[in-house]
C-alpha cells in the first residue's frame, strides 16, 4: 500500500462521510434528514473521539488493501445508511476493526461525519458556511483541536508540517 493509494482512500472516506446524505437526498428524503439528525445528535467525547480515530486509521488501511477498494468506496457513496449498516456488518475484518476499538457500527457510520464536521468547524473562519454539527460537539472540537487534528491527520495519511 503506497501513501498515495492511502490518502486516496483517506480522501474518498473524508467524501464519503461528508457527502453520504446528500448524495442520498433524491432517493430517501426522510431518511437522508434522519441521518443528518443523527450526526447532529451523536455526542462526542474524547474517549469515543479516540476510538473513531483509531477505527478510520485501521478501516482506511484495511479497505486500501482490497483489490477493489475504489470500487467499493464509489459503491458505498450511493449506498445508505442501513445499506452501509448492513455492508460494514457483513465485512468479518470490519466487524473486527470496531470491536478492537469499542465501536458499534452505529457508531462508525454516524460517529465519523460528526466527529469530522466539528472538527472542521472548530478550524473554519467565523463567516464561512454553516456545518452540520451541534454546538456541544463544536465547543468539544474547539476545546480539543490541538490535541485531536494531527491524530486525525495521522489516520488520514496527512504529515504533519515541519
Amino acid at each position: 500500500m503506497t501513501r498515495v493509494q492511502l490518502l486516496a482512500a483517506s480522501f474518498a472516506l473524508v467524501f464519503l462521510g461528508l457527502t453520504a446524505g446528500p448524495a442520498r437526498a433524491q432517493a430517501t428524503k426522510s431518511s437522508s434528514s434522519q441521518e443528518g439528525q443523527d450526526i447532529l445528535n451523536y455526542p462526542l467525547t474524547l474517549p469515543r473521539a479516540n476510538q473513531l480515530i483509531s477505527a478510520v486509521d485501521a478501516m482506511t488501511k484495511y479497505l486500501v488493501s482490497l483489490p477493489n477498494f475504489q470500487d467499493r468506496l464509489i459503491n458505498s457513496m450511493k449506498m445508505t445508511a442501513a445499506e452501509r449498516s448492513a455492508q460494514l456488518q457483513a465485512d468479518a475484518k470490519a466487524m473486527a476493526i470496531l470491536k478492537a476499538n469499542g465501536l458499534t457500527v452505529h457508531d462508525y457510520i454516524v460517529g465519523v461525519p460528526s466527529l469530522r464536521m466539528a472538527l472542521m468547524a472548530a478550524q473554519a473562519p467565523a463567516d464561512a458556511p454553516n456545518l452540520a454539527v451541534s454546538p456541544a460537539n463544536l465547543a468539544f472540537a474547539k476545546a480539543n483541536l490541538a490535541q485531536l487534528k494531527p491524530k486525525m491527520d495521522a489516520a488520514d495519511g496527512i504529515r504533519a508540517k515541519k
